[in-house]
């Protein structure tokens, strides 16, 4: 049986301390508050803390042009939709995601963050033929990374992750990567000598069943031993074969993870989960909730919704 306590008794649990996101209605009962792009209504059971970050999230915009060859092209998923989903789950931070969508144009994502104001950072998608001058830039505009999306890929290549590394670990940035398992394991050598830290997408891409026995899990670990290396705990759905709202099988993962090394882990909602169908995305308010589950006391989650957030984006 999954260790993921019903939403029912997690609220008896935890009695007066968890108040929902969305506040009391007149009679008492909880405000539903529905955001585009996320199934559901209802608050999530655990209060996010003040200053609680989402750490992966996209903003796209038909204004912005489309990659030639983006394999992903989801619909409009604008900042005042986002806002309405922060409402619901009770975020205040957001780290602005670079969608494979745009290629190495990252001016949706800078449009977002400037309409997000001070609570945003940025994660930008560049290739090796970048100018100095545009790292600067994007870093004095709250860009703090680089993704390299080598499951939906087409941007960039891996070829172009060690230079960029060196390039902008001297930004005092990092490389933000999404690979799946068995292509982490394959490149062991290289994550290995990059001289920049890393952030590894949706719980490195650990293949289900083998899970925690897969080797991927063991070279992250042993990356995350090494100082530099971070984790987001994101996209519950993205390898589940037992499926909401337990996510049992990756919740196995998220909480090795948690356990082992709590000062290496952020969450991320994913939204507006552009690799799912629009009649399928994942209930937010239950994804906040797994934290529940993968970090059973209230000063682990904290560190990973606040504290870490803190200090991997540079947020005051």
């Amino acid at each position: 049986m999954s260790r993921l306590v019903s939403r029912r008794a997690f609220v008896t649990a935890m009695g007066a301390t968890v108040m929902t996101a969305g506040g009391l209605n007149a009679s008492g009962g909880q405000m539903q508050q529905a955001a585009p792009w996320s199934a559901g209504t209802e608050p999530p059971k655990l209060k996010a803390p003040p200053n609680a970050c989402d750490c992966h999230m996209h903003i796209y915009d038909s204004r912005f042009p489309v990659a030639p060859n983006a394999k992903l092209r989801p619909p409009d998923a604008s900042v005042d939709a986002y806002r309405l989903l922060e409402k619901r789950i009770g975020v205040t931070r957001n780290v602005v995601v670079t969608p494979s969508t745009y290629g190495t144009d990252n001016s949706c994502t800078l449009d977002a963050m400037a309409k997000l104001g001070a609570t945003a950072r940025g994660i930008a998608v560049v290739d090796t033929s970048v100018a100095d001058a545009e790292l600067k830039r994007l870093n004095d505009l709250g860009i703090r990374g680089v993704r390299f999306n080598l499951v939906q890929s087409g941007a960039t290549t891996i070829d172009m992750l060690e230079p960029l590394s060196k390039r902008v670990n001297d930004l005092g940035w990092h490389v933000q990567i999404h690979m799946l398992g068995d292509r982490i394991v394959e490149t062991a050598d290289l994550l290995q000598r990059l001289p920049s830290p890393i952030v590894f997408d949706h719980m490195a891409r650990v293949p289900e069943p083998a899970g925690v026995d897969h080797p991927a899990f063991a070279l992250v670990m042993k990356l995350i031993d090494k100082g530099r290396t971070w984790v987001k705990l994101s996209g519950a759905y993205a390898d589940t074969r037992t499926g909401p709202p337990a996510y049992a099988d990756v919740s196995k993962v998220a909480r090795a993870y948690v356990k082992a090394a709590p000062r290496r882990m952020v969450w991320g909602s994913d939204w507006p989960h552009p690799t799912e169908k629009a009649d399928a995305k994942p209930d937010d308010a239950i994804l906040l909730d797994l934290l529940a589950d993968w970090a059973a006391d209230e000063a682990t989650r904290n560190r990973i919704l606040v504290d870490n957030p803190a200090a991997l984006y540079g947020f005051d």
